[in-house]
């Protein structure tokens, strides 16, 4: 029987005043791969922020492997196995791509060595010595999901990979997004390119006014195509 990597239930969360989430239920099995899927200011991105306790006022049920962490403050949610990548990257543009990755802390053991990373990304390798303000928008990209993999996590949140980046790059991160989850690693993909995503999750959940409306399986792409339209607008 599959544990689960993460239960998310009744979630509220604020920024401020403004009430953002309301009531997100969904899950994730360890192994799965999920999205999150809505259009623009549906919540998608407030809910990893959430998770991770990075909004000011959070209520519901979080558990990560098992454990509440509703309560608990962000760095001892990191330390449970959680790998985040946000959607402006947050490298370190002064350091080599190479310094970047030596930098991390364990937040778990197993996180890949420097030879998996650079096996995995060949252009990070090419590209080691570079400074971070010298890599393309794909190379960083790279290089933020790089980061989280060195660290130990086993449970990835991943947000808008994808965004603005050329389609020879997107589908090497889809390339990537396939063989993590071949290693047995959990990811919950924030995403707005349903045709990036399509292909690489057990599910799909559908965000909107900060609550989840609807879950389509995988299996269920073809007849729910033209409700997924309505709903993202494509």
């Amino acid at each position: 029987m599959s544990t689960m990597a993460l239960e998310v239930k009744d979630l509220e969360s604020w920024y401020g005043e403004s009430h953002i989430l309301h009531g997100v239920h969904f899950s994730v099995k360890d192994g799965e791969v999920v999205t999150l899927l809505g259009r623009n200011g549906a919540g998608r991105s407030t809910i990893l922020k959430t998770i991770l306790g990075l909004t000011s006022k959070r209520t519901g049920s979080i558990r990560v492997f098992g454990k509440e962490t509703i309560a608990m403050p962000t760095y001892q949610i990191a330390r449970l196995g959680v790998g985040y990548c946000p959607e402006e990257r947050g490298i370190f543009a002064s350091l080599s791509a190479e310094e970047n990755l030596l930098l991390l802390p364990e937040i778990a053991p197993g996180g890949m060595s420097l030879e998996e990373i650079y096996q995995m990304f060949p252009n990070l390798y090419e590209r080691r010595n570079s400074p971070g303000t010298r890599l393309s928008g794909g190379e960083q990209q790279m290089l933020a999901m790089a980061r989280i993999l060195r660290t130990g996590a086993k449970l990835l949140l991943l947000d808008e990979i994808t965004e603005g980046l050329a389609p020879v790059i997107v589908e090497k991160l889809g390339e990537v997004v396939t063989s993590l989850r071949n290693k047995g690693f959990t990811i919950v993909l924030v995403e707005q390119n349903f045709r990036f995503a399509a292909p690489l999750a057990d599910r799909h959940y559908v965000v909107e006014h900060g609550k989840v409306v609807e879950v389509v399986q995988r299996g269920e792409l073809a007849e729910k195509a033209s409700l997924l339209n309505e709903y993202l607008g494509v």
